[in-house]
């Protein structure tokens, strides 16, 4: 489960931001995760809730977003959000493709209760 090692460095990231500005809870963590990223938002949640066990983050509540697989096709310039993965323009059906979003992994928002 690589998303237990991605939490584990997330909370390393979300410590020292912490650290920075004298917080003394992490309350609400948003990440953006998106459909092509290879990570599943419900084992990321499972492995947020197993981590934040005394930390700074133990009453947090992780939030995910999931970013949608968006292409533009090169040759005929349609901009499609795609549920399935084939990358084949189904206006054209080229497969001289660009990927607009879904692979996003990042930390979006964190919300913290200073003294």
């Amino acid at each position: 489960m690589h998303e237990l090692s991605l939490i584990a460095n997330l909370f390393e990231i979300m410590e020292e931001k912490a650290a920075e500005k004298n917080a003394r809870k992490i309350t609400h963590v948003v990440l953006q995760v998106g459909k092509l990223s290879g990570v599943v938002p419900e084992l990321l949640i499972t492995a947020f809730d197993m981590y934040k066990k005394d930390t700074i983050a133990s009453e947090g509540k992780l939030e995910i977003k999931e970013v949608p697989l968006k292409i533009l096709c090169r040759d005929c310039k349609t901009e499609v959000v795609k549920d399935d993965f084939v990358f084949i323009c189904a206006k054209c059906g080229s497969s001289n493709l660009k990927t607009l979003s879904g692979m996003e992994l990042y930390l979006e928002k964190m919300e913290l209760e200073v003294d």
